[in-house]
């Protein structure tokens, strides 16, 4: 008997992330694209399978590994099914605020980047961008976003990424943000407008300049504060839905998925401990 094949799916949806034009996840058996082009770059992992196409009239092949595929907007490419399974990918349209066209001709040169932790990068900024029904983390996918954009601006340029460069006075820019972020708990900021209020210090040195000061990301400290107000508006009577927006979450199970990472519980069964006089961790 012959093997079932899985049925193509396709999810996509647009980021409230300024650079992120489109995500795009897709799982497709049988599927040929006709030569064409995009007006911005697409940034491809394979999750599973194997994938052909021609970028530029050059054909080039690749499978689930540490590559990423990188095309250049303008530039003609297809893509067709390798194998019987198909493959699984996930694509990020990026603007040319992330990567300007001058880079095309690099990008045309190498579209396949074999590094593993860029792969990584990707990786996280799909997790922060959550999905066609689950809003984005917007701070973290920024924050994502930022290093993904300069390591492969790294790339398409012929040097490294300066994986641990830590800019000069960067303890006094970690304290300041830190403070931006104590004054904005429950609004939160853009990482553009946190740039700008510090005095234009690039994004990427910013977020280095915290984690190197303090020992995590500023969106991970960001969501810490939150879930921190959460715990206190629980344990002072407010229900879940009321506490998840006066603590800066975009819903109940956006406050619950955080606070059960942070706290070990969820939100309901924390707060009917604290009327018990138990309060948790």
């Amino acid at each position: 008997m012959a093997a079932i094949r899985p049925r193509s799916t396709v999810s996509a949806w647009q980021p409230q992330v300024p650079g992120i034009a489109e995500v795009f996840h897709a799982r497709f058996t049988d599927h040929a694209y006709p030569a064409h082009v995009h007006d911005t770059w697409a940034l491809m992992v394979l999750d599973g399978g194997r994938v052909d196409f021609a970028l530029d009239r050059e054909r080039h092949g690749v499978g689930v590994s540490d590559a990423v595929v990188l095309l250049p907007p303008g530039v003609a490419h297809d893509g067709r099914t390798v194998t019987e399974a198909g493959f699984r990918k996930r694509v990020l349209y990026l603007d040319t605020t992330v990567l300007p066209e001058r880079l095309t001709g690099a990008a045309v040169d190498a579209p396949l980047l074999l590094d593993g932790a860029l792969r990584e990068r990707v990786h996280g900024l799909h997790l922060a961008l959550g999905g066609r029904d689950a809003p984005a983390e917007r701070f973290e996918a920024e924050s994502r976003l930022a290093f993904v954009g300069e390591r492969l601006r790294g790339w398409l340029a012929g040097r490294p990424s300066p994986e641990s460069a830590v800019p000069a006075r960067g303890r006094g820019t970690a304290v300041r943000l830190r403070e931006l972020l104590d004054a904005r708990v429950v609004e939160g900021i853009t990482l553009a407008e946190a740039s700008a209020a510090l005095g234009g210090v690039h994004p990427t040195h910013l977020i280095r300049s915290f984690r190197h000061a303090f020992g995590l990301p500023p969106h991970a400290y960001l969501t810490g504060l939150r879930v921190g107000l959460a715990r206190r508006l629980l344990l002072a009577g407010a229900g879940p839905a009321e506490v998840a927006v006066a603590a800066g979450f975009y819903d109940q199970a956006h406050l619950t998925r955080h606070f059960r990472r942070y706290v070990g519980t969820g939100p309901g069964a924390f707060a009917r401990a604290g009327r018990d006089g138990f309060s948790g961790g």
